[in-house]
Protein backbone atom coordinates (compact mmCIF):
# COMPACT_ATOMS: atom_id res chain seq x y z
CA UNK A 1 0.00 0.00 0.00
CA UNK A 2 2.52 2.29 0.54
CA UNK A 3 3.62 3.19 -3.12
CA UNK A 4 5.32 6.55 -3.27
CA UNK A 5 6.52 6.57 0.04
CA UNK A 6 9.26 4.78 2.26
CA UNK A 7 8.40 2.60 5.43
CA UNK A 8 10.89 5.34 7.05
CA UNK A 9 8.30 8.37 5.66
CA UNK A 10 5.08 6.68 6.84
CA UNK A 11 6.41 5.88 10.38
CA UNK A 12 7.43 9.45 10.86
CA UNK A 13 3.93 10.69 9.60
CA UNK A 14 2.48 7.88 11.72
CA UNK A 15 4.44 8.99 15.28
CA UNK A 16 3.11 12.34 14.57
CA UNK A 17 -0.35 11.57 13.85
CA UNK A 18 -1.68 9.85 16.80
CA UNK A 19 -4.73 8.22 16.11
CA UNK A 20 -7.17 9.91 19.09
CA UNK A 21 -6.64 13.22 17.68
CA UNK A 22 -7.24 12.80 14.15
CA UNK A 23 -10.25 10.85 14.57
CA UNK A 24 -11.57 13.15 17.68
CA UNK A 25 -10.92 15.87 14.87
CA UNK A 26 -13.92 14.03 12.88
CA UNK A 27 -16.03 12.90 15.60
CA UNK A 28 -16.50 13.22 19.74
CA UNK A 29 -14.73 10.13 20.73
CA UNK A 30 -15.97 9.07 24.81
CA UNK A 31 -13.84 7.32 26.63
CA UNK A 32 -14.78 3.47 27.33
CA UNK A 33 -11.67 2.25 29.87
CA UNK A 34 -8.92 2.15 28.24
CA UNK A 35 -10.49 2.63 24.43
CA UNK A 36 -12.58 5.27 23.10
CA UNK A 37 -15.79 4.70 21.37
CA UNK A 38 -17.90 6.72 18.98
CA UNK A 39 -21.30 6.16 16.90
CA UNK A 40 -19.67 4.81 13.57
CA UNK A 41 -19.49 7.24 10.62
CA UNK A 42 -19.39 4.68 8.02
CA UNK A 43 -22.79 3.24 8.42
CA UNK A 44 -26.12 4.50 10.60
CA UNK A 45 -26.46 3.04 14.33
CA UNK A 46 -27.51 4.10 17.38
CA UNK A 47 -25.45 2.25 19.99
CA UNK A 48 -21.80 2.95 19.64
CA UNK A 49 -19.61 0.13 18.25
CA UNK A 50 -16.46 2.36 16.66
CA UNK A 51 -14.05 1.81 18.98
CA UNK A 52 -10.43 3.00 18.90
CA UNK A 53 -7.38 1.96 20.58
CA UNK A 54 -4.79 4.49 21.28
CA UNK A 55 -2.26 1.75 22.43
CA UNK A 56 -2.19 -0.02 19.29
CA UNK A 57 -3.30 3.29 17.23
CA UNK A 58 -6.00 1.52 15.15
CA UNK A 59 -9.88 1.31 14.73
CA UNK A 60 -12.54 -0.89 14.18
CA UNK A 61 -16.08 -1.04 13.96
CA UNK A 62 -17.65 -3.77 14.98
CA UNK A 63 -20.96 -3.00 13.12
CA UNK A 64 -19.93 -2.56 9.54
CA UNK A 65 -16.39 -4.50 10.48
CA UNK A 66 -14.28 -1.40 8.69
CA UNK A 67 -11.05 -1.55 10.85
CA UNK A 68 -7.28 0.47 10.53
CA UNK A 69 -4.64 2.66 11.22
CA UNK A 70 -4.96 6.59 10.77
CA UNK A 71 -4.22 6.44 7.47
CA UNK A 72 -7.01 4.45 6.73
CA UNK A 73 -9.33 6.26 8.80
CA UNK A 74 -8.33 9.19 6.69
CA UNK A 75 -8.77 7.02 3.35
CA UNK A 76 -11.82 5.76 4.27
CA UNK A 77 -13.10 8.79 6.07
CA UNK A 78 -12.12 11.72 3.29
CA UNK A 79 -12.79 9.60 0.79
CA UNK A 80 -9.77 9.97 -0.81
CA UNK A 81 -6.79 7.59 -2.32
CA UNK A 82 -4.19 6.14 -0.06
CA UNK A 83 -1.43 8.82 -0.97
CA UNK A 84 -3.58 11.49 -0.68
CA UNK A 85 -4.47 10.23 2.72
CA UNK A 86 -0.54 10.39 3.89
CA UNK A 87 -0.01 13.84 2.29
CA UNK A 88 -2.75 15.22 4.62
CA UNK A 89 -1.48 13.53 7.59
CA UNK A 90 1.72 14.81 5.98
CA UNK A 91 0.52 18.56 5.59
CA UNK A 92 -1.33 18.45 9.47
CA UNK A 93 1.87 17.07 10.83
CA UNK A 94 4.45 19.69 8.91
CA UNK A 95 6.09 16.82 7.86
CA UNK A 96 7.61 17.02 4.21
CA UNK A 97 7.31 13.93 1.89
CA UNK A 98 10.25 12.18 0.86
CA UNK A 99 9.83 13.76 -3.10
CA UNK A 100 9.24 17.14 -1.27
CA UNK A 101 13.06 17.09 0.28
CA UNK A 102 15.04 19.50 -2.71
CA UNK A 103 15.43 23.03 -2.42
CA UNK A 104 12.25 23.16 -5.07
CA UNK A 105 9.68 21.63 -3.54
CA UNK A 106 10.60 22.52 0.00
CA UNK A 107 10.67 26.26 -1.16
CA UNK A 108 6.89 25.27 -3.04
CA UNK A 109 5.82 23.55 0.06
CA UNK A 110 6.64 26.58 2.03
CA UNK A 111 4.93 29.59 -0.09
CA UNK A 112 1.50 27.26 -0.08
CA UNK A 113 1.62 26.90 3.73
CA UNK A 114 2.14 30.64 3.88
CA UNK A 115 -0.14 31.57 1.70
CA UNK A 116 -2.69 29.58 3.77
CA UNK A 117 -1.58 31.31 6.51
CA UNK A 118 -2.24 34.83 5.17
CA UNK A 119 -5.66 33.05 3.99
CA UNK A 120 -6.91 32.50 7.08
CA UNK A 121 -5.84 35.58 8.96
CA UNK A 122 -6.96 37.99 6.09
CA UNK A 123 -10.60 35.34 6.85
CA UNK A 124 -11.05 36.04 10.02
CA UNK A 125 -10.15 39.88 9.38
CA UNK A 126 -13.00 40.32 7.13
CA UNK A 127 -15.14 37.94 9.82
CA UNK A 128 -14.48 40.93 12.25
CA UNK A 129 -15.20 43.55 10.05
CA UNK A 130 -18.71 42.01 9.43
CA UNK A 131 -19.19 41.49 12.47
CA UNK A 132 -17.89 44.37 14.57
CA UNK A 133 -17.01 47.66 12.36
CA UNK A 134 -19.31 50.39 11.47
CA UNK A 135 -18.76 49.78 7.95
CA UNK A 136 -19.85 45.87 7.67
CA UNK A 137 -23.24 47.62 8.51
CA UNK A 138 -24.05 47.70 4.14
CA UNK A 139 -23.12 43.87 4.66
CA UNK A 140 -25.56 43.10 8.07
CA UNK A 141 -28.11 44.61 6.31
CA UNK A 142 -27.72 42.39 3.17
CA UNK A 143 -27.58 39.90 4.85
CA UNK A 144 -30.59 40.18 6.44
CA UNK A 145 -32.96 41.53 3.67
CA UNK A 146 -31.23 37.98 2.14
CA UNK A 147 -32.56 35.86 5.38
CA UNK A 148 -29.39 34.41 6.19
CA UNK A 149 -28.97 33.85 9.55
CA UNK A 150 -26.37 34.41 12.42
CA UNK A 151 -25.28 30.59 12.38
CA UNK A 152 -24.86 30.48 8.71
CA UNK A 153 -22.68 33.43 9.36
CA UNK A 154 -20.68 31.81 11.08
CA UNK A 155 -20.72 28.57 10.07
CA UNK A 156 -19.40 29.32 6.80
CA UNK A 157 -17.22 32.52 8.05
CA UNK A 158 -19.20 35.04 5.90
CA UNK A 159 -17.24 38.35 6.02
CA UNK A 160 -16.99 42.41 4.58
CA UNK A 161 -14.04 43.80 3.01
CA UNK A 162 -14.07 47.74 3.66
CA UNK A 163 -14.65 49.67 0.82
CA UNK A 164 -11.20 51.08 0.75
CA UNK A 165 -7.96 50.86 -1.77
CA UNK A 166 -5.56 50.16 1.12
CA UNK A 167 -7.57 48.58 3.45
CA UNK A 168 -5.72 44.87 3.21
CA UNK A 169 -2.54 46.67 2.14
CA UNK A 170 -2.31 48.01 5.02
CA UNK A 171 -3.34 45.03 6.84
CA UNK A 172 -0.72 42.90 5.32
CA UNK A 173 1.49 45.54 6.14
CA UNK A 174 1.05 45.42 10.26
CA UNK A 175 0.94 41.51 10.24
CA UNK A 176 4.85 41.81 8.78
CA UNK A 177 3.67 39.95 5.29
CA UNK A 178 5.72 40.76 2.59
CA UNK A 179 3.17 42.56 -0.24
CA UNK A 180 4.75 40.70 -2.87
CA UNK A 181 3.25 36.99 -1.25
CA UNK A 182 0.29 38.47 -0.73
CA UNK A 183 -0.25 39.64 -4.75
CA UNK A 184 0.75 35.96 -5.26
CA UNK A 185 -2.19 35.05 -2.83
CA UNK A 186 -4.33 37.24 -5.06
CA UNK A 187 -5.78 39.95 -2.34
CA UNK A 188 -3.96 42.76 -3.72
CA UNK A 189 -3.02 44.05 -7.42
CA UNK A 190 0.22 46.32 -8.18
CA UNK A 191 -0.52 49.81 -9.63
CA UNK A 192 0.68 50.38 -13.34
CA UNK A 193 3.45 52.53 -11.67
CA UNK A 194 4.92 49.29 -10.10
CA UNK A 195 6.16 50.92 -7.04
CA UNK A 196 2.49 50.19 -4.44
CA UNK A 197 -0.53 48.25 -4.42
CA UNK A 198 -4.35 48.64 -3.56
CA UNK A 199 -6.90 45.92 -2.74
CA UNK A 200 -8.52 43.54 -4.98
CA UNK A 201 -11.74 43.48 -2.84
CA UNK A 202 -13.63 46.09 -1.64
CA UNK A 203 -16.77 46.92 -0.31
CA UNK A 204 -17.74 43.24 -0.67
CA UNK A 205 -19.46 40.51 1.29
CA UNK A 206 -17.15 37.63 1.05
CA UNK A 207 -17.58 34.15 0.95
CA UNK A 208 -14.06 32.06 2.10
CA UNK A 209 -13.58 29.25 -0.64
CA UNK A 210 -11.88 26.07 1.45
CA UNK A 211 -10.48 22.77 0.75
CA UNK A 212 -12.35 19.69 1.04
CA UNK A 213 -9.86 19.79 4.74
CA UNK A 214 -11.58 23.09 5.23
CA UNK A 215 -8.43 25.34 4.79
CA UNK A 216 -9.40 28.47 3.38
CA UNK A 217 -7.83 28.96 -0.44
CA UNK A 218 -9.71 31.58 -1.90
CA UNK A 219 -12.46 34.24 -1.96
CA UNK A 220 -15.73 35.01 -3.95
CA UNK A 221 -17.14 38.89 -2.86
CA UNK A 222 -20.44 39.79 -3.52
CA UNK A 223 -21.04 43.81 -4.82
CA UNK A 224 -23.42 45.55 -2.30
CA UNK A 225 -23.46 48.85 -3.86
CA UNK A 226 -25.64 49.30 -7.06
CA UNK A 227 -23.25 50.23 -9.49
CA UNK A 228 -24.27 48.09 -12.26
CA UNK A 229 -20.63 48.95 -13.81
CA UNK A 230 -19.24 46.70 -11.30
CA UNK A 231 -18.67 42.73 -11.69
CA UNK A 232 -21.49 40.97 -9.53
CA UNK A 233 -19.23 38.90 -8.14
CA UNK A 234 -15.20 39.00 -7.83
CA UNK A 235 -13.64 35.88 -7.14
CA UNK A 236 -9.66 34.95 -6.61
CA UNK A 237 -7.22 34.86 -9.68
CA UNK A 238 -5.64 30.70 -9.74
CA UNK A 239 -2.94 30.88 -7.22
CA UNK A 240 -0.79 27.92 -5.88
CA UNK A 241 -3.21 26.90 -3.94
CA UNK A 242 -6.75 27.68 -5.93
CA UNK A 243 -7.85 26.39 -9.23
CA UNK A 244 -11.21 27.27 -9.67
CA UNK A 245 -12.12 24.52 -11.61
CA UNK A 246 -11.19 21.94 -8.70
CA UNK A 247 -13.14 23.12 -6.19
CA UNK A 248 -16.22 23.25 -5.00
CA UNK A 249 -17.81 25.75 -2.60
CA UNK A 250 -19.09 24.14 0.61
CA UNK A 251 -18.04 20.68 -0.14
CA UNK A 252 -15.86 20.81 3.30
CA UNK A 253 -18.95 21.15 5.00
CA UNK A 254 -21.24 18.94 2.79
CA UNK A 255 -19.02 15.97 2.23
CA UNK A 256 -20.45 13.59 5.01
CA UNK A 257 -24.04 14.39 4.08
CA UNK A 258 -23.17 13.66 0.30
CA UNK A 259 -21.76 10.47 1.22
CA UNK A 260 -24.87 9.20 3.17
CA UNK A 261 -27.41 10.54 0.99
CA UNK A 262 -25.87 8.45 -1.84
CA UNK A 263 -26.02 11.47 -4.24
CA UNK A 264 -25.18 15.31 -4.76
CA UNK A 265 -27.19 18.21 -5.54
CA UNK A 266 -25.05 20.69 -7.43
CA UNK A 267 -26.66 24.27 -7.05
CA UNK A 268 -24.88 27.38 -9.02
CA UNK A 269 -24.37 30.10 -6.29
CA UNK A 270 -22.86 30.47 -2.65
CA UNK A 271 -26.36 31.66 -0.95
CA UNK A 272 -28.12 29.11 -3.08
CA UNK A 273 -25.71 26.44 -0.85
CA UNK A 274 -26.14 28.33 2.28
CA UNK A 275 -30.14 28.57 2.05
CA UNK A 276 -29.99 24.47 1.34
CA UNK A 277 -27.58 23.64 4.03
CA UNK A 278 -29.37 25.27 6.94
CA UNK A 279 -33.15 24.13 5.22
CA UNK A 280 -31.93 20.71 5.81
CA UNK A 281 -30.49 19.95 2.76
CA UNK A 282 -27.02 19.26 3.83
CA UNK A 283 -25.74 17.49 0.26
CA UNK A 284 -25.11 19.81 -1.98
CA UNK A 285 -22.09 21.68 -3.45
CA UNK A 286 -21.42 24.77 -5.58
CA UNK A 287 -19.17 25.12 -8.41
CA UNK A 288 -17.31 28.87 -8.40
CA UNK A 289 -20.21 30.22 -11.29
CA UNK A 290 -21.93 28.17 -13.62
CA UNK A 291 -19.08 26.34 -15.59
CA UNK A 292 -19.06 22.42 -14.06
CA UNK A 293 -16.10 21.26 -15.06
CA UNK A 294 -14.49 17.64 -15.39
CA UNK A 295 -12.46 18.08 -12.56
CA UNK A 296 -15.72 19.06 -10.85
CA UNK A 297 -17.15 15.61 -12.16
CA UNK A 298 -14.04 13.65 -11.38
CA UNK A 299 -14.64 14.96 -8.08
CA UNK A 300 -18.11 13.99 -7.25
CA UNK A 301 -17.20 10.40 -8.62
CA UNK A 302 -15.60 9.92 -5.55
CA UNK A 303 -18.28 10.27 -3.29
CA UNK A 304 -21.37 9.68 -5.11
CA UNK A 305 -22.41 7.62 -8.24
CA UNK A 306 -25.30 9.85 -8.89
CA UNK A 307 -25.88 13.81 -8.87
CA UNK A 308 -28.93 16.09 -9.25
CA UNK A 309 -28.59 19.42 -11.15
CA UNK A 310 -30.24 22.21 -9.79
CA UNK A 311 -29.42 25.37 -11.06
CA UNK A 312 -31.91 28.79 -11.61
CA UNK A 313 -34.84 28.84 -13.48
CA UNK A 314 -33.30 31.31 -15.45
CA UNK A 315 -32.32 31.01 -19.42
CA UNK A 316 -28.63 31.15 -17.90
CA UNK A 317 -28.98 28.50 -15.26
CA UNK A 318 -31.07 26.20 -18.14
CA UNK A 319 -28.29 26.08 -20.37
CA UNK A 320 -25.77 25.81 -17.52
CA UNK A 321 -27.51 22.38 -17.25
CA UNK A 322 -27.30 21.30 -20.26
CA UNK A 323 -23.74 21.91 -20.83
CA UNK A 324 -22.80 20.13 -17.49
CA UNK A 325 -24.24 16.78 -18.92
CA UNK A 326 -20.81 16.07 -20.96
CA UNK A 327 -18.39 16.22 -18.06
CA UNK A 328 -20.74 13.85 -15.75
CA UNK A 329 -21.21 11.30 -18.67
CA UNK A 330 -17.80 11.10 -18.82
CA UNK A 331 -17.44 10.60 -15.29
CA UNK A 332 -19.62 7.34 -14.93
CA UNK A 333 -21.88 9.87 -13.22
CA UNK A 334 -25.97 9.22 -12.98
CA UNK A 335 -28.14 12.99 -13.63
CA UNK A 336 -30.92 13.87 -12.31
CA UNK A 337 -32.23 17.01 -12.84
CA UNK A 338 -34.58 19.40 -10.31
CA UNK A 339 -36.19 22.23 -12.03
CA UNK A 340 -37.14 25.48 -9.74
CA UNK A 341 -40.37 27.04 -10.83
CA UNK A 342 -39.86 30.42 -12.22
CA UNK A 343 -38.96 32.90 -11.31
CA UNK A 344 -37.14 31.45 -8.18
CA UNK A 345 -33.40 30.39 -7.42
CA UNK A 346 -32.76 27.43 -4.44
CA UNK A 347 -32.65 30.57 -2.34
CA UNK A 348 -35.50 32.46 -3.07
CA UNK A 349 -37.42 29.01 -3.19
CA UNK A 350 -36.63 27.89 0.00
CA UNK A 351 -37.23 31.31 1.61
CA UNK A 352 -40.66 31.33 0.02
CA UNK A 353 -42.18 27.64 -0.43
CA UNK A 354 -40.09 26.02 3.21
CA UNK A 355 -37.30 23.42 3.27
CA UNK A 356 -39.44 20.36 3.23
CA UNK A 357 -41.11 22.03 -0.42
CA UNK A 358 -37.64 22.29 -1.28
CA UNK A 359 -36.66 18.61 -0.33
CA UNK A 360 -39.32 17.02 -2.13
CA UNK A 361 -38.68 18.95 -5.15
CA UNK A 362 -35.26 17.29 -5.12
CA UNK A 363 -36.96 13.92 -4.28
CA UNK A 364 -38.83 14.29 -7.58
CA UNK A 365 -36.19 15.65 -9.81
CA UNK A 366 -36.32 12.99 -13.21
CA UNK A 367 -33.74 11.72 -14.87
CA UNK A 368 -31.63 14.49 -17.14
CA UNK A 369 -32.51 12.94 -20.83
CA UNK A 370 -36.51 13.30 -19.46
CA UNK A 371 -35.67 17.16 -18.45
CA UNK A 372 -34.00 17.63 -21.92
CA UNK A 373 -36.94 16.28 -23.54
CA UNK A 374 -39.37 18.25 -22.18
CA UNK A 375 -36.69 21.12 -22.22
CA UNK A 376 -36.48 21.00 -26.25
CA UNK A 377 -40.02 20.38 -26.56
CA UNK A 378 -41.07 23.63 -25.03
CA UNK A 379 -38.31 25.62 -26.22
CA UNK A 380 -38.90 24.59 -29.95
CA UNK A 381 -42.25 25.01 -32.04
CA UNK A 382 -42.86 20.76 -32.12
CA UNK A 383 -45.91 21.46 -34.60
CA UNK A 384 -43.72 22.54 -37.41
CA UNK A 385 -41.16 20.99 -39.50
CA UNK A 386 -37.75 22.87 -38.17
CA UNK A 387 -39.05 21.94 -34.30
CA UNK A 388 -39.44 18.56 -34.79
CA UNK A 389 -36.23 18.15 -36.49
CA UNK A 390 -34.32 20.30 -33.78
CA UNK A 391 -35.75 18.28 -30.88
CA UNK A 392 -34.79 15.20 -32.87
CA UNK A 393 -31.46 16.84 -33.39
CA UNK A 394 -30.93 17.48 -30.01
CA UNK A 395 -32.11 14.50 -28.38
CA UNK A 396 -30.04 11.85 -30.80
CA UNK A 397 -26.68 14.01 -29.88
CA UNK A 398 -27.54 13.61 -25.94
CA UNK A 399 -28.88 10.67 -25.74
CA UNK A 400 -25.55 8.71 -28.43
CA UNK A 401 -23.39 10.20 -25.87
CA UNK A 402 -24.05 7.50 -23.17
CA UNK A 403 -23.18 4.61 -25.47
CA UNK A 404 -26.26 2.85 -24.08
CA UNK A 405 -27.94 1.26 -27.11
CA UNK A 406 -30.67 0.68 -24.25
CA UNK A 407 -31.34 4.11 -23.06
CA UNK A 408 -31.29 5.36 -26.92
CA UNK A 409 -33.80 3.13 -27.68
CA UNK A 410 -36.12 4.60 -24.50
CA UNK A 411 -35.42 7.71 -25.25
CA UNK A 412 -36.28 7.29 -29.59
CA UNK A 413 -39.96 5.58 -28.03
CA UNK A 414 -40.35 8.90 -25.55
CA UNK A 415 -39.22 11.23 -28.62
CA UNK A 416 -41.48 9.83 -31.29
CA UNK A 417 -44.32 9.62 -28.53
CA UNK A 418 -43.83 13.87 -27.86
CA UNK A 419 -43.64 14.28 -31.48
CA UNK A 420 -46.91 12.28 -32.44
CA UNK A 421 -44.59 9.97 -34.87
CA UNK A 422 -43.68 6.39 -35.25
CA UNK A 423 -40.65 4.84 -32.91
CA UNK A 424 -39.26 2.89 -36.22
CA UNK A 425 -38.97 7.02 -37.88
CA UNK A 426 -37.31 7.98 -34.79
CA UNK A 427 -34.29 5.49 -34.85
CA UNK A 428 -34.03 5.98 -37.99
CA UNK A 429 -33.29 9.89 -37.75
CA UNK A 430 -30.79 8.87 -34.54
CA UNK A 431 -29.42 6.64 -36.59
CA UNK A 432 -28.81 9.26 -39.09
CA UNK A 433 -28.12 12.07 -37.05
CA UNK A 434 -25.61 10.80 -34.57
CA UNK A 435 -23.41 8.41 -37.14
CA UNK A 436 -21.10 11.16 -38.55
CA UNK A 437 -20.62 12.68 -34.77
CA UNK A 438 -20.78 10.17 -32.34
CA UNK A 439 -18.41 7.21 -31.70
CA UNK A 440 -19.48 4.07 -31.57
CA UNK A 441 -20.62 2.57 -28.18
CA UNK A 442 -17.53 0.73 -26.07
CA UNK A 443 -17.99 -2.82 -25.85
CA UNK A 444 -19.70 -3.67 -22.14
CA UNK A 445 -17.32 -6.36 -20.29
CA UNK A 446 -19.31 -8.91 -18.92
CA UNK A 447 -19.63 -8.56 -14.87
CA UNK A 448 -17.49 -10.35 -13.53
CA UNK A 449 -18.97 -12.89 -10.40
CA UNK A 450 -17.44 -12.26 -7.10
CA UNK A 451 -16.43 -15.03 -4.66
CA UNK A 452 -18.29 -15.69 -2.01
CA UNK A 453 -16.67 -13.87 0.71
CA UNK A 454 -14.97 -16.47 3.51
CA UNK A 455 -16.91 -17.54 6.48
CA UNK A 456 -15.90 -16.50 9.79
CA UNK A 457 -12.50 -18.26 11.46
CA UNK A 458 -13.62 -20.88 14.08
CA UNK A 459 -12.84 -20.04 17.58
CA UNK A 460 -9.31 -21.45 17.98
CA UNK A 461 -8.24 -19.73 14.54
CA UNK A 462 -9.70 -16.36 15.81
CA UNK A 463 -8.03 -16.84 19.49
CA UNK A 464 -4.85 -17.79 17.63
CA UNK A 465 -4.21 -14.10 15.56
CA UNK A 466 -5.54 -12.48 18.84
CA UNK A 467 -2.78 -14.31 20.67
CA UNK A 468 -0.44 -13.64 17.54
CA UNK A 469 -1.20 -9.83 17.36
CA UNK A 470 -1.55 -9.03 20.80
CA UNK A 471 1.71 -11.01 22.47
CA UNK A 472 4.80 -10.24 20.11
CA UNK A 473 6.60 -12.06 22.81
CA UNK A 474 4.98 -15.44 21.96
CA UNK A 475 5.58 -15.23 17.86
CA UNK A 476 9.17 -16.99 18.49
CA UNK A 477 7.10 -19.49 19.66
CA UNK A 478 4.86 -19.65 17.50
CA UNK A 479 7.48 -19.72 14.64
CA UNK A 480 9.30 -22.67 16.09
CA UNK A 481 6.24 -24.41 16.69
CA UNK A 482 3.09 -23.34 14.87
CA UNK A 483 2.84 -24.70 10.68
CA UNK A 484 0.45 -21.81 9.47
CA UNK A 485 -0.54 -24.96 6.89
CA UNK A 486 -2.70 -26.03 9.90
CA UNK A 487 -4.86 -23.42 9.60
CA UNK A 488 -8.34 -23.37 7.46
CA UNK A 489 -9.14 -20.16 7.29
CA UNK A 490 -7.44 -18.45 3.87
CA UNK A 491 -7.67 -14.87 5.27
CA UNK A 492 -6.30 -16.08 8.67
CA UNK A 493 -3.95 -18.18 7.44
CA UNK A 494 -2.10 -15.32 5.31
CA UNK A 495 -2.33 -13.07 8.67
CA UNK A 496 -0.13 -15.75 10.38
CA UNK A 497 2.43 -16.62 7.48
CA UNK A 498 2.62 -11.98 7.05
CA UNK A 499 3.11 -12.04 11.44
CA UNK A 500 5.73 -15.11 10.92
CA UNK A 501 7.13 -13.50 8.07
CA UNK A 502 8.07 -10.64 9.76
CA UNK A 503 9.23 -12.30 12.70
CA UNK A 504 11.90 -13.99 10.76
CA UNK A 505 12.59 -10.58 9.16
CA UNK A 506 13.02 -8.47 12.14
CA UNK A 507 10.27 -6.40 9.90
CA UNK A 508 8.24 -5.77 13.05
CA UNK A 509 7.78 -2.62 13.90
CA UNK A 510 4.25 -1.80 15.20
CA UNK A 511 0.77 -3.49 14.63
CA UNK A 512 -0.47 -0.43 12.73
CA UNK A 513 2.58 -0.44 10.32
CA UNK A 514 2.01 -4.46 10.13
CA UNK A 515 -1.89 -3.13 8.44
CA UNK A 516 0.38 -1.29 5.85
CA UNK A 517 1.63 -4.58 4.77
CA UNK A 518 -2.57 -6.17 4.51
CA UNK A 519 -3.58 -5.46 0.87
CA UNK A 520 -7.30 -5.92 1.38
CA UNK A 521 -10.06 -3.88 3.68
CA UNK A 522 -10.96 -7.50 4.67
CA UNK A 523 -7.71 -8.51 5.94
CA UNK A 524 -7.35 -5.04 7.70
CA UNK A 525 -10.77 -5.86 9.01
CA UNK A 526 -9.84 -9.01 10.80
CA UNK A 527 -6.74 -7.74 12.01
CA UNK A 528 -8.35 -4.43 13.75
CA UNK A 529 -11.22 -7.23 15.08
CA UNK A 530 -8.98 -9.26 16.84
CA UNK A 531 -6.84 -6.35 18.50
CA UNK A 532 -9.34 -3.62 19.33
CA UNK A 533 -10.35 -4.84 22.09
CA UNK A 534 -8.45 -3.73 25.15
CA UNK A 535 -9.21 -6.65 27.99
CA UNK A 536 -5.75 -8.50 28.76
CA UNK A 537 -5.59 -12.43 27.90
CA UNK A 538 -5.38 -14.45 30.95
CA UNK A 539 -2.36 -16.93 30.89
CA UNK A 540 -1.83 -16.53 26.99
CA UNK A 541 1.58 -18.65 26.58
CA UNK A 542 -0.48 -21.68 27.98
CA UNK A 543 -3.51 -20.20 25.79
CA UNK A 544 -1.23 -20.63 22.28
CA UNK A 545 0.30 -23.87 23.35
CA UNK A 546 -3.85 -25.13 23.67
CA UNK A 547 -4.40 -23.67 20.24
CA UNK A 548 -1.43 -24.64 18.35
CA UNK A 549 -2.44 -28.50 19.54
CA UNK A 550 -5.79 -28.20 19.05
CA UNK A 551 -5.49 -26.37 15.40
CA UNK A 552 -2.53 -29.06 14.60
CA UNK A 553 -4.81 -32.47 15.55
CA UNK A 554 -7.93 -30.83 13.39
CA UNK A 555 -5.61 -30.56 10.65
CA UNK A 556 -4.16 -33.98 11.29
CA UNK A 557 -7.70 -35.22 11.21
CA UNK A 558 -8.41 -33.83 7.79
CA UNK A 559 -5.65 -35.04 6.21
CA UNK A 560 -6.91 -38.86 7.73
CA UNK A 561 -10.40 -38.27 6.75
CA UNK A 562 -8.91 -38.04 3.22
CA UNK A 563 -6.88 -41.24 3.50
CA UNK A 564 -10.47 -42.88 4.32
CA UNK A 565 -12.25 -41.56 1.89
CA UNK A 566 -9.12 -42.65 -0.70
CA UNK A 567 -8.32 -46.11 0.77
CA UNK A 568 -12.28 -46.94 0.38
CA UNK A 569 -12.51 -46.28 -3.23
CA UNK A 570 -12.76 -49.47 -5.44
CA UNK A 571 -10.22 -48.47 -7.85
CA UNK A 572 -7.85 -48.38 -5.23
CA UNK A 573 -4.93 -51.58 -5.79
CA UNK A 574 -3.98 -53.86 -2.60
CA UNK A 575 -0.51 -52.47 -2.32
CA UNK A 576 -1.92 -48.42 -2.56
CA UNK A 577 -4.66 -49.82 0.31
CA UNK A 578 -1.84 -50.68 2.44
CA UNK A 579 0.30 -47.66 1.87
CA UNK A 580 -3.01 -45.84 2.93
CA UNK A 581 -3.05 -47.97 6.32
CA UNK A 582 0.29 -47.36 7.08
CA UNK A 583 -0.20 -43.70 6.74
CA UNK A 584 -2.90 -43.41 8.63
CA UNK A 585 -1.39 -45.44 11.65
CA UNK A 586 1.56 -42.76 11.96
CA UNK A 587 -1.44 -40.18 11.55
CA UNK A 588 -2.31 -41.61 14.81
CA UNK A 589 0.85 -41.60 16.69
CA UNK A 590 1.64 -38.10 15.25
CA UNK A 591 -1.56 -36.79 17.22
CA UNK A 592 -0.37 -38.74 20.22
CA UNK A 593 2.90 -36.62 20.45
CA UNK A 594 3.13 -33.12 22.14
CA UNK A 595 3.88 -30.60 19.72
CA UNK A 596 7.61 -30.48 18.27
CA UNK A 597 9.91 -27.24 17.89
CA UNK A 598 11.31 -26.40 14.57
CA UNK A 599 14.75 -27.38 13.68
Amino acid sequence: MSGLFSSANLEQIRAASDIVDVIGSYLPLKRAGANFVALCPFHKEKTPSFNVNPNRQIFHCFGCHKGGDVFTFVKEYENVDFPEAVRRLADRAKIPLEHEKNAGEQQSRHIKERLLQIHEQIAQRWQSALANEASGQIARDYLARRGVPDEAVKLFRLGFAPDLWDDTVNWAKSKGHELALVEQAGLILRKQDGDSYYDRFRGRLMFPICDEQGRVIGFSGRVLSGDEKTAKYVNSPETPIFTKSKVFFGLDKSKRAVLEAGYAIVCEGQLDLIACFMAGVQNVVAPQGTAFTADHARILRRYVEEVVLCFDSDEAGQNATVRSLDNLLASGLAVRVAVVPAPHDPDSFIKASGGPAFKQLIERAEGFFDYYLNRLCATNEVTTDKGRLAVLRGMAEAVHKTGNVVLVDKYAQKTALRLGVTPDAVRAEFRKLSRARAPAPEPVEPPVEESASPQRPSTHEYWLLKLLLQHDDLVAWAAAHLDPGWVQHPLVRQIVSKRLAAHAKDTWSSLAAFLDECETPELRSLVTETTAEPRPIPNPAQQLSDVALRLRNQFIDRQFGVLMQRANQPEVSEAERNDLLRQQQELRRLKRQPIQGGD
